[in-house]
């Protein structure tokens, strides 16, 4: 089982830092989406965010304040889920069935996490 859990460390880890630093490589083309969905101060709000992620994706990967670096993404994705897939406020059928594929990711991700604050 150990190793299990280390893969799925791994994993998660590694998925929040990539879409972190992904923040950071795309930072132009996020903080431009993110203003369109009416976030204030954009690039700051993606920068600060993609450190969050970064930060939370080290913590679960190395096992080091593995609570706190959760509890930091499980922050990042309920500002997320909430703020940029209101897929209620999305009237296009194909634009909305993405939102609520988003908003239902979200979900589970904030799921996993609450799992392993809880452990």
């Amino acid at each position: 089982m150990y190793i299990i859990g280390l893969i799925g460390q791994i994993i998660i880890g590694g998925f929040f830092i990539w879409s972190g630093l992904n923040h950071f490589i795309t930072l132009e083309g996020t903080s431009g989406y993110a203003k369109s969905k009416g976030v204030p101060a954009a690039k700051f709000a993606v920068a600060f965010t993609g450190l969050m992620l970064i930060v939370g994706g080290l913590s679960i990967l190395t096992g080091f304040a593995t609570s706190i670096g959760a509890w930091i993404l499980v922050i990042f994705m309920l500002m997320t889920t909430f703020t940029i897939h209101q897929f209620w406020n999305v009237t296009d059928k194909a634009h909305r069935a993405s939102e609520i594929v988003s908003f239902a990711k979200n979900l589970a991700i904030l799921g996993a996490l609450l799992i392993i604050i809880a452990r």
